[in-house]
């Protein structure tokens, strides 16, 4: 019972901690304006929880599973802002679960080997995510109208919405996501691992 409990508290705490990663990271208006935050961000959470959740667990698919219950909590948390009158596309919820699936197919391959998990499973996700999230990102109907149209009371300050300056600091925001968010995963991954061992 003990262990099921555990693997329970993880995670739903490794999910509060990986929605809450980058702050307001699923509002669109803000995913959509620090793209670069949000690949680092939840490339390193993703890649963090789900190797300790794995390892503990020592079963391949166990970080799809983990990325499926952030989806989920996501989604519920999107149907209430919905509800309380909302546009559909105030909330952008991350795709982590097919970046979780690769995490889960190098486990496997690699014969649960968790070095090779952290170094080649953290390094897909980290150039995955970006990807798929930025597409999810160009399906929103109009971020920055939206953000202005619909604006948080608890939005801070430095986080208001401002029109982005294309090219003016980088060409690509997909390249740049991706790359950042490969080289942060492994590091921040091996630590995650590193404390599982110590537990």
């Amino acid at each position: 019972t003990t262990h099921y409990l555990f693997i329970v508290v993880v995670a739903v705490n490794s999910t509060l901690l990986t929605i809450n990663a980058g702050d307001y990271i699923f509002y669109t208006d803000w995913a959509w304006t620090s793209f670069v935050v949000f690949s680092v961000s939840q490339s390193t959470m993703l890649v963090v929880g789900a190797i300790y959740y794995m390892l503990f667990t020592g079963v391949p698919g166990t970080a799809t599973y983990y990325a499926t219950i952030m989806t989920i909590y996501t989604w519920v948390a999107k149907g209430a802002w919905f509800s309380l009158g909302y546009p559909y596309d105030f909330i952008a919820v991350p795709v982590w679960i097919p970046s979780a699936m690769l995490l889960d197919l190098t486990y496997w391959a690699t014969r649960r080997n968790k070095h090779a998990a952290i170094i080649i499973g953290g390094t897909l996700v980290g150039l995955s995510l970006p990807l798929f999230n930025m597409v999810n990102l160009l399906l929103v109907r109009d971020p920055l109208e939206m953000a202005f149209k619909y604006p948080r009371p608890t939005l801070p300050p430095y986080m208001t919405p401002i029109e982005p300056q294309v090219g003016k600091f980088y060409n690509s925001p997909v390249a740049l996501g991706s790359g950042a968010g490969a080289v942060l995963s492994v590091p921040i991954a091996a630590l995650g691992a590193k404390l599982n061992t110590w537990t």
